[in-house]
Order: structure tokens, then sequence, then C-alpha cells
């Protein structure tokens, strides 16, 4: 696939700037500070999380973008951009990759990735979209639907993966050597050694997050090395 996108997150890091409502950073402001220092620190790419957000990191860099709404519906558990008004939104504010939970649990309203994907691409037929997935399976039949990048996002977090080793490196390679699309390493990447096994794996690019930009679990980490004696 030949797009100016890709070509400029290659061979390189994604860094997530996320915080949830209750999370201490949690604040656009903060967000596009972390976006910038991210960008200053060699960042290809920044993966950001509501219209706000992503707004106020526009402002500050000038590199793609990830763009995902969290919203849940009932106790629906997919609530990564799960709906068309989520989609809508994104585009709107001009992202250039929308990451859409693409795993095989159940959506809101009872609706299939199927259908959904299918509406979506025929409203959108111009915008880059990344499939977040939690295994093999998931990643083939988001490559064969038509999505434009492959992520293993999801890997660990769904009830029939928890308990895996993260990174998933063999995952990566598997879905690099069988998608034939472009696959975007993600999850459980703490360590500049990871990250080169990862980017080892032939991925595209890759998404760092937690290790990066969330402090206060990265302060637990380093609290529970000098607890566990």
């Amino acid at each position: 696939m030949n797009s100016p996108v890709l070509d400029k997150i290659k061979g390189g890091l994604i860094v997530s700037c996320q915080a949830l409502k209750e999370e201490p950073l949690h604040s656009s402001y903060i967000m596009s500070r972390m976006a910038y220092a991210a960008y200053l620190g060699g960042a290809v790419g920044i993966r950001a999380n509501t219209v706000e957000d992503i707004t106020e990191i526009k402002k500050v860099v000038d590199i793609p973008i990830i763009g995902i709404i969290k919203e849940v519906y009932g106790d629906c558990n997919v609530y990564i951009t799960p709906t068309m008004k989520e989609v809508d939104a994104l585009v709107e504010c001009g992202v250039d990759i929308i990451a859409i939970d693409s795993t095989r649990r159940e959506r809101p309203n009872g609706e299939n990735l199927d259908d959904f994907f299918k509406e979506v691409r025929a409203k959108y037929p111009d915008q880059l979209f990344m499939a977040d997935c939690s295994d093999y399976e998931e990643g083939m039949h988001a490559a064969e639907i038509g999505f434009d990048l492959i992520g293993t996002t999801m890997n660990g977090y769904t009830e029939y993966t928890k308990g895996v080793e993260l990174p998933n490196i063999e995952l990566m390679k598997k879905l690099v050597e069988d998608t034939k699309k472009p696959v975007i390493a993600e999850g459980g990447i703490w360590t500049p050694e990871q990250l080169k096994a990862a980017m080892g794996a032939g991925v595209l690019a890759a998404v760092v997050g937690t290790a990066i930009t969330r402090p206060m679990d990265i302060t637990k980490r380093f609290v529970a090395a000098i607890q566990d004696k």
C-alpha cells in the first residue's frame, strides 16, 4: 500500500498519549504537552483518545495521529471506537488513522464487525483504518474484510487472551507473514529491548504508551521492584 502517512511512521515509534477521566493526568492540555515531548524525543506518530485531546495535540505536533474514542455502551466490552458516531467524530477532526476494536466480542446494539466495517468503509473509502485485534484469527479476519493496518493492541486484554506473555512477538511475526498488511506492534512494550524485538518481527511501526506517558503506572512498577525482596 502506497500512503504518505504509512511512509512517515515506517520503522518508527508511535507514542500513545492518553489519560482517562479517573487518571491523574486527565487533561487535553497535558496530553498535548506529552505529545510534544514525545515528538521532540523522536516519535514518528501519536495515538490519542477523544476529539478534545486530538484537537489540542494537532496544535503542537505535525506528525501522523492514530485516533480513537473510548466509549462504553451498557455492559458491552467493546469500547474502542465502537460505533459510527465515534468514527464520524474522528474523521471530522482530521486524524490520519482511525483505530477500531476488531475483536470477536459482542458489539453495541448486537452489530457484528463485518457489517459495521462494511458501512464504515463505504462512508469513508479514503480513510485509513487500523484493526485493534487480540489474536491471530482476529487479525486475519480484519485483513480479509479490508482494514488497512492490523494492530496487536488487544492481545492479553480480552477474556480469551488473558495471561499471554507480552509483548507477543510471535503473534506479530505471524500477522506480518500471513496478513500481507502493515502490522502495528502494540501492547506490553516496556523496554527499548522489547521495542527492538518487536521491530525485528517485521512490523511497520510500534506503539508504546504506559511505559512513556503514565507516570503513576511507571512509579508502581518501580515501587513493586523494591517491595519484592
